[in-house]
């Protein structure tokens, strides 16, 4: 192990280096810099390469903190040096776990960038590590559930769910796979949710009230589910739960807290907010929901920038807000509503209007559906715009793809519906 350390320091120590010569140095290597600690040993792991987790900690620090292509670009490079530099003679679960977390790390930057492919890559090359830790292995395949989940590929999506669960079912039931147990059940459950299937999800979701693997991914997915049959007291406490404990994690300092690209723990952070404001829309606390719902808004910006498709995804939460509080108060606030669903529908990138709607559109078109809808509805009770809100709401029906509800039921609040709508900001879908 030693001399595999001292080789990943060197490496690290030439890459750093590497960067600051091409131009990279407004990134500071301050007391509060990950990447500081390389030598002292801090983040320590019988689980992986403390050299391998320093490495993986500067180059998400890096791409982050600047998010330009130039950061990007060299982030990966760190990654690259980092997994070539793993030994390919050494066969311990150490080695593979490293290569599996910078595997892991790699796809999160590809996918940031949307590069959904190469990130798929990735996480496919993980299932190859076999030594390694059952926590990393299902990470890697939440991972591809979602990202395919995402794209519109449900079906694609439940066989990946289905291959997470054998993982599961291949090693014994104890302490150390109780979390990883959850999240293959939890991201089957929410493929099945994704697809209108609760009476399939519920079972997925048994015992997990009580369950102490029940966390990060797996809480949301079943806050959702408890949400999306009316167990609103219920999924409030869980979202809140999800809130609280993933704001103190980091991705790469627990194996069992492993995560990534949309399932990762910033992701995972939004999509509770986001999903607790609609909670709070649907239970008629209209003030906690804005607040709620900006503060997802201000998070997805800080995270994505003020034009990615996820910010798209919350202004669609607060149109709809807005649209219900209106109707409930009856009071009007139309600019308000018009302006937010023109921008969402901006950056959701949606298809024209006039190309009409085929199978081939998938990546968040229930999302879309979603907008123009409400979008429409707002036009349709102007008289001189009735004629547009018809033409949006046609193409808004027929891009509609949940088979649990209507168009129309997702886009009022009825107390004798058994089934409410959730947006999930992780894979841009309405569940």
């Amino acid at each position: 192990m030693l001399p595999s350390s001292l080789k990943l320091s060197r490496v690290a120590t030439a890459t750093v280096a590497r960067t600051a010569r091409l131009g990279l140095t407004s990134f500071k290597l301050t007391s509060s810099s990950p990447y500081r600690l390389i030598h002292d040993g801090i983040i320590k792991s019988p689980n992986a390469n403390p050299v391998a987790l320093q490495m993986i900690d500067y180059a998400l620090s890096l791409a982050k903190s600047q998010k330009t292509d130039e950061s990007h670009a060299q982030a990966m490079l760190v990654l690259e040096q980092c997994l070539s530099s793993q030994s390919s003679e050494n066969q311990d679960v150490v080695t593979h776990n490293s290569k599996g977390m910078v595997l892991l790390a790699m796809s999160s930057l590809l996918s940031a960038r949307g590069s959904y492919d190469d990130a798929m890559e990735k996480l496919q090359n993980i299932q190859d590590l076999i030594p390694s830790h059952l926590d990393v292995r299902v990470a890697a395949m939440e991972a591809l559930v979602g990202l395919n989940l995402e794209m519109g590929n449900d079906d694609t999506s439940s066989v990946l769910a289905d291959k997470c669960l054998e993982l599961i079912g291949k090693v014994n039931s104890d302490d150390g796979s109780e979390v990883a147990s959850a999240r293959a059940k939890a991201i089957k459950g929410l493929a099945e949710l994704v697809q209108g299937n609760l009476e399939s999800a519920e079972p997925f979701f048994q015992g997990f009230l009580d369950n102490k693997g029940c966390i990060g991914n797996a809480a949301l997915s079943y806050g959702e589910f408890l949400h999306a049959t009316r167990n609103f007291s219920l999924a409030k406490d869980f979202y809140q739960k999800v809130i609280q404990e993933v704001a103190k994690k980091k991705d790469f300092t627990d194996v069992r807290a492993l995560s990534a690209c949309n399932m990762a723990s910033e992701e995972v952070l939004l999509a509770a907010t986001c999903a607790l404001g609609q909670l709070e829309v649907h239970m008629g606390n209209f003030g906690n929901a804005e607040e709620t719902l900006t503060s997802a808004l201000n998070r997805a910006e800080q995270l994505f920038g003020s034009r990615h498709p996820k910010v798209g995804v919350v202004l669609t939460c607060l149109a709809l807000m807005f649209q219900h509080k209106a109707k409930q108060e009856h009071s009007s606030s139309l600019l308000i509503q018009e302006g937010l669903y023109r921008r969402a529908i901006e950056l959701l990138k949606a298809p024209p209007l006039d190309l009409e709607v085929n199978r081939t559109m998938r990546s968040r078109m229930d999302i879309i559906a979603l907008a123009r809808g409400g979008y429409a509805e707002t036009l349709c009770i102007q008289e001189n715009r009735k004629g547009e809100g018809e033409k949006m709401k046609r193409w808004a029906e027929a891009a509609w793809r949940n088979r649990s509800l209507s168009l129309s039921e997702a886009l009022k609040i009825s107390d004798s519906s058994n089934r409410m709508p959730v947006l999930d900001a992780r894979i841009c879908r309405a569940l």
